[in-house]
């Protein structure tokens, strides 16, 4: 088949593009790409061509069959770098090669079954400050677990008295990467958006450096010691920046994967009492071996991941051109990968806006194209964390369900704002009532 030079795509407007339907539901304008045209969609924002790749075989080219033809880019880099500066999420080549190697070995599958106490311990920690029928603000308690979660296994330390400056600047921070319009905007105008992003990162800062003067003073058998192991140049900013990457990705998408489960279950009663009941059957503290061996909690985990990946989206920039899906790619694109699209796709899913852990009973994920469903990515820049995002969400779901039930105070459906993740817009407050 001939290749085609650009593929369909919504109409736009002069000069602005698609961009007013770009920011005004991201979510959404996915949905209705993947829905309206099939295996790829072209549309324009903020000046910039983008190509939407609804086809799990050309995912798997861009992720891994053609993976060093496409780079975190222009586009990724304006949203991350002020973050997370040249970490293992931006750098690109050898510098993130050896970034991988160095962290790797804190994420074998063992090395992860060993966190697995400090995991429930944390969970437990939270669990005591919940009083019988309060109403709490489930987002940021499971920030706070997974934060506390990561700061002990990763850099063997507490962040008692960081947590809230963490949150609120994380908060800050992210609303921030969600500011479309503001992209019209030249970097070097102060906005008050951009003033607070920038206390926002400074405070984040503080307490990173703070971990890291720590472990330089004490080494241990942690991610600081391996990141200066081998390495006789690595510098405090570099540091910054690996720690920074684990401190926030480390924490964010597993807070937000519980939060989703968390409230899909208060919705679906039946289906929180069908999980219940297996972990009901485990014989005191939760182990990994428990919930590694509980089916149906690993299928409510991966159902909620389909409906509401934490990551929603992957972008990607070639820098040769490349043909997907039968269309020609020029050098310079980005290219998105929306699992929120994806996963919704009724291609691939029956009904697939229904929570239903059963649909993973039969074998649908042998069935499946291999990137139908992606939410920690693929190909070599997978996430290094998945294994020990998976034991996370289901160590804590199983110290926190046996003892509590959860209701809705809120409205069913929440309100999602698109920045690097997919966040809530508001507190997502339920009502905790012991069993």
């Amino acid at each position: 088949m001939a290749t085609r030079r650009r593929p369909p795509g919504p109409n736009g407007l002069p000069i602005l593009g698609n961009t007013h339907q770009f920011a005004r539901d991201q979510f959404g304008f996915a949905e209705r790409l993947a829905a309206a045209y099939d295996d790829i969609a072209y549309y324009e924002v903020l000046g910039r061509p983008f190509y939407q790749l609804n086809d799990p075989d050309a995912i798997e080219r861009v992720l891994v069959h053609n993976n060093e033809n496409y780079v975190k880019g222009d586009f990724v880099q304006g949203l991350l770098r002020p973050i997370v500066g040249g970490g293992l999420l931006t750098s690109e080549g050898e510098t993130w090669r050896g970034q991988r190697r160095r962290l790797q070995p804190s994420f074998t599958p063992d090395r992860v079954r060993g966190y697995a106490d400090a995991m429930v311990d944390a969970t437990e920690q939270k669990l005591a400050e919940w009083d019988d029928g309060e109403v709490t603000d489930v987002h940021e308690d499971m920030m706070e677990v997974t934060l506390a979660i990561i700061a002990d296994t990763m850099f063997g330390m507490t962040v008692d008295e960081e947590v809230e400056t963490v949150g609120a600047a994380l908060e800050t921070a992210m609303r921030q990467t969600e500011k479309v319009w503001e992209g019209f905007i030249p970097k070097r105008v102060p906005t008050p958006g951009r003033r607070r992003y920038r206390r926002a990162i400074d405070a984040l800062n503080e307490v990173v450096y703070r971990i890291i003067r720590a472990r330089k003073a004490d080494p241990s058998d942690d991610v600081v010691t391996a990141l200066l192991e081998g390495e006789d140049d690595v510098d405090d900013e570099q540091l910054r920046d690996q720690v920074m990457t684990i401190l926030l990705a480390g924490h964010e998408t597993t807070a937000l994967a519980l939060t989703f489960t968390l409230h899909l279950l208060a919705r679906h009663p039946d289906i929180a009492g069908r999980l219940r009941a297996e972990l009901d059957e485990i014989d005191g503290t939760p182990t990994a071996t428990d919930v590694l061996g509980a089916p149906y909690l690993d299928r409510v985990i991966t159902e909620s991941m389909r409906l509401y990946p934490p990551v929603h989206t992957i972008n990607r920039e070639a820098t040769e051109p490349d043909t997907l899906a039968g269309y020609e790619i020029p050098a310079g694109a980005t290219v998105t990968m929306s699992q929120w699209a994806i996963h919704r796709d009724d291609r691939f899913y029956d009904d697939p806006r229904t929570f239903d852990p059963d649909r993973w009973a039969d074998g649908l994920r042998e069935r499946l194209p291999d990137f139908a469903y992606f939410p920690f990515g693929g190909g070599p820049r997978r996430c290094i964390g998945d294994r020990f995002a998976l034991l996370e969400a289901k160590l804590v779901l199983a110290t926190v369900l046996p003892r509590y039930e959860f209701d809705l105070v809120g409205p069913a459906e929440f309100d999602l704002l698109a920045s690097i993740t997919a966040r809530p817009a508001d507190p997502v407050e339920m009502r905790v009532r012991e069993r």
